[in-house]
């Protein structure tokens, strides 16, 4: 299992060294020996408590990484002079796991005082939580440190909605230097991702003014959806229906999924349609190992976006307030 870990890493620096020049494996094992372990336990305890804390991480880590880069600004509370901050952005509103969060700083204060980031611990937790779900297993490099800005207003106008269109969605990966495959495998987090009605219901009954549900949609799915986000039903649906809410169930079915015209979001089935992107989606479709192995290659990328390092930024004491 280390083999493959760090041949991971190895390509990965080997395609995309620029953004790992200030961030390394075992940036702690001086000054905080244990770090990495303390992360993987609580996580780990976690898991076994609520297993949709792989997505709840996964989640935070897209929306911290892509707004101010992996700064943790998501994590910072609103205050008097601070009302805003952006973790209070509507795209936001569905991020949990900040207890957790503060749980595990909680831990590492408590023995390497203002040593390890927030940015390091969001990285690390969504790292082993993506491996407790069945996902691949990869090293990370560290080193990250944590910002001075959060503001809603950046998150609002940044973060990608459900709808968005295909050329789009490319173009703000690519704009992070991720390509198609990258941003393909990160969307295969919805396997196993949860969505609220509010994301899809014009889907099921009124699809672009239409009055009518959209066409290219199964329609059992449809018809399920339609109870989930009734008056009585729960108005939240697993955007990976061959195994929902099921845990350890980071796999390549999703791709199957959205290929079937089962996708959840417009987005997830477009992905299977559009001809930039679904021959993409066939491959991970066909082989569960070239998808786990990319999808640990682009986390990875995606953990290096706009870090902060060496003298730059902060180490926070509470991941939830700047110093």
């Amino acid at each position: 299992m280390k083999i493959a870990k760090f041949s991971v890493l190895l390509l990965i620096l080997y395609i995309f060294p620029v953004a790992f020049s200030q961030l390394r494996v075992g940036f702690y094992s001086q000054s905080c020996p244990n770090a990495e372990i303390i992360v993987q336990n609580l996580v780990r305890e976690r898991f076994g408590l609520d297993p949709s804390i792989t997505a709840a991480l996964t989640r935070m880590h897209f929306h911290d990484c892509f707004v101010q880069g992996c700064d943790a600004s998501l994590l910072i509370d609103p205050t008097t002079t601070q009302p805003s901050p952006e973790k209070n952005a509507g795209p936001n509103g569905s991020v949990r796991g900040y207890e957790l969060i503060d749980e595990i700083k909680t831990a590492l204060e408590a023995q390497c005082p203002s040593k390890v980031s927030c940015s390091d611990i969001v990285t690390l937790a969504t790292r082993d939580s993506v491996f407790f779900g069945g996902g691949p297993s990869y090293v990370v490099p560290t080193g990250r440190r944590d910002g001075f800005v959060s503001n809603s207003e950046d998150a609002e106008g940044i973060l990608p909605g459900p709808g968005l269109p295909v050329p789009d969605m490319l173009t703000f990966f690519g704009n992070k230097g991720m390509d198609v495959f990258d941003a393909v495998a990160l969307l295969g987090a919805h396997t196993v991702g949860i969505g609220s009605c509010g994301n899809f219901v014009d889907r099921l009954t009124n699809f672009q003014g239409t009055g009518q549900p959209d066409p290219t949609m199964d329609p059992g799915l449809a018809g399920r959806l339609r109870n989930t986000c009734s008056a009585g039903g729960s108005q939240f649906a697993a955007l990976d229906q061959s195994t929902p809410f099921a845990p350890f169930s980071f796999d390549n079915l999703f791709y199957t999924q959205i290929r079937e015209r089962k996708g959840v979001l417009l987005l997830d089935h477009l992905l299977a349609t559009h001809p930039s992107t679904s021959g993409v989606v066939f491959q991970y479709a066909a082989n569960n190992e070239l998808f786990k192995r990319q999808f640990a290659i682009a986390m990875v990328k995606m953990g290096s976006v706009d870090v902060l390092t060496g003298f730059a930024g902060e180490i926070r004491r509470n991941c939830r307030a700047f110093n």
